[in-house]
């Protein structure tokens, strides 16, 4: 049987290396072609010498990508998909966009939170947010996909049960969230310098932070009222993984077994979400497309405690866009994507 021809753009940064780790041995695709501007004509395995003797083909342009692809898998930065998916528009492959540009409810919402000029508005019609667990059938037919963010990813699916259900206040709702120096992406930054990382803990984009309003849209849309999220994020010395902390008021009496048994029934038919009775952690999910996640209820303050953890490169990036595009081409939503843990 002939496999479905897959085009990764942006194939050099931390994303990208992980879309090929996974997709390598995946049954159903190939890696047909492999973008880098900054690389091009250099060998994949130059760039990331993991890949010495098991992956080795030539990095071409952006400008030398095949036509006769079935899927693509955009690994750009913010600002740079936009260009690349209006000028394909008319393309016969699928696109799957790991930036955010397409993430949001529209233009004006996007320049507002990400301060950038947006280029292609009539793609926000066109694309469909991928978070399978929450929009599979929206997911199946599309052309587009934006795939989610890290820290959305581990918040949303912690909190979706309960604001699906009603269940707690939807104005009032705090995500506390600690990722990995990953998420900042393999260019060397100041405050992702080992000096300033190691042995330290960090608070960033209070209050301003882009992925707050990814965060507040996707569960508005899921749970079908408005919510307003206070989310901030904190960067940890370790190198790759996300916890959320979520707290909520819940509207009305509840108890831990109810909550529990709400998000089993929830989450029973999910392969990738795994309701754990013990507070989750990152290595319990390292490596792997899994989200664990945790409910508690602290009766002192009337208080639902949920927490999500996921692997920032894998469920919050390459191992969901290979989710997505296992639903684009028809193929079992696992395939290639059912690897154990990686602990210690």
């Amino acid at each position: 049987m002939s496999k479905y021809r897959i085009g990764i753009v942006g194939a050099t940064g931390y994303t990208g290396s992980e879309l090929v780790r996974i997709l390598l041995y995946h049954p159903s695709v190939e890696i047909a072609a492999i973008t880098s501007e900054s690389y091009q004509g250099k060998l994949f395995s130059e760039v990331h010498p993991q890949f010495q003797d098991i992956f080795e083909p030539k990095l071409i342009s952006i400008y030398d990508l095949p036509e006769d692809l079935d899927l693509v898998f955009l690994a750009l930065p913010h600002g740079v998909s936009m260009d690349f998916i209006a000028d394909h528009k008319d393309a016969k492959y699928k696109i799957v966009d790991l930036s955010g540009d397409f993430r949001l409810s529209g233009k004006d919402v996007y320049e507002k939170w990400y301060q950038k000029e947006h280029k292609f508005e009539s793609g926000f019609e066109q694309a469909v947010f991928g978070l399978p667990e929450l929009f599979r059938e929206k997911i199946k037919p599309a052309k587009l996909i934006a795939n989610p963010g890290c820290f959305p990813t581990s918040a949303t699916l912690a909190l979706a049960p309960l604001l699906k259900n009603g269940l707690i206040d939807p104005e009032h709702i705090i995500v506390d969230s600690k990722t990995g120096v990953t998420g900042a992406g393999i260019k060397p930054r100041e405050n992702t310098h080992f000096p300033v990382v190691n042995d330290n803990f960090i608070a960033y984009g209070l209050k301003t932070h882009r992925h707050t309003i990814e965060i507040q849209e996707t569960l508005s849309a899921f749970s079908g009222g408005h919510c307003t999220i206070l989310f901030t994020p904190h960067l940890l010395p370790v190198d790759r993984g996300i916890l959320s902390t979520c707290y909520s008021k819940p509207k009305e009496k509840v108890d831990e077994e109810q909550l529990n048994k709400l998000y089993r029934d929830f989450y029973k038919d999910e392969f990738f979400v795994r309701v754990s009775n013990d507070i989750p952690h990152l290595k319990k999910v390292r490596g792997t497309n899994h989200c664990d996640v945790h409910v508690s209820y602290d009766d002192r303050t009337n208080t639902i405690i949920t927490i999500g953890v996921i692997d920032n490169l894998v469920k919050g990036a390459a191992g969901q866009a290979i989710q997505n595009m296992n639903l684009l081409l028809g193929l079992e939503e696992k395939s290639g994507l059912q690897s154990v843990p990686i602990q210690p």
